[in-house]
């Protein structure tokens, strides 16, 4: 070899035959080596990865579309709450003036029977009053008149019948004089 070194330049680019023929042979085991261990098991990771991301993809997305559903739902059932709570509010409303009008009707009832009573007090005391009025009249009108004639009235049937006609016709000037 040092006497090719000498008669001939050699191109530092070009490997001598030996050397390249034991470099392409070693090149080709590794070749080899990475195309049936290496390359499978790189592809088989970068599968597993492009998988694994696609998933998570997927399971987002699908997150996603069950969150926006869960939302719709709530808002539904929000809505329907609130529509709920205005009937239930009106019906309460309904139900307080029902009530207020029955009260009021309940009132005025009363009202009514305690003025009934009333006048029906007022009347049995009236006549009450006008009957112990008409005794005692009477009874001073017969002692008057019995003072004035100068013979006791004291008969109890033309005692009434004088204080009567004498009461009638009270009654009877009182009323022309209205």
């Amino acid at each position: 070899m040092i006497q090719l070194a000498a008669g001939e330049e050699q191109n530092p680019l070009i490997p001598p035959g030996p050397e390249l023929l034991v470099g392409t042979i070693a090149f080709a085991i590794v070749f080899f080596f990475f195309w049936k261990k290496l390359l499978p098991n790189i592809n088989k990771v970068l599968e597993q990865r492009r998988e694994a991301i696609e998933g998570g993809i997927e399971k987002a997305e699908a997150a996603q579309t069950e969150a926006q559903s869960v939302l719709e739902q709530y808002k539904a059932q929000l809505a329907e709450a609130r529509h709920e709570a205005a009937r239930l509010r009106q019906e309460a409303q309904e139900q307080g003036a029902t009530l207020i009008a029955e009260m009021r009707a309940e009132g005025q009832r009363q009202r009514e029977e305690i003025i009934a009573a009333g006048h029906a007090q007022i009347a049995a005391d009236r006549k009450a009053a006008s009957q112990s009025l008409r005794q005692d009249v009477g009874q001073l009108a017969t002692t008057l008149a019995g003072k004035l004639v100068g013979e006791s009235l004291e008969d109890h049937a033309r005692q009434s019948r004088t204080i009567d006609r004498f009461l009638d016709e009270l009654e009877e000037k009182a009323e022309a004089a209205r």
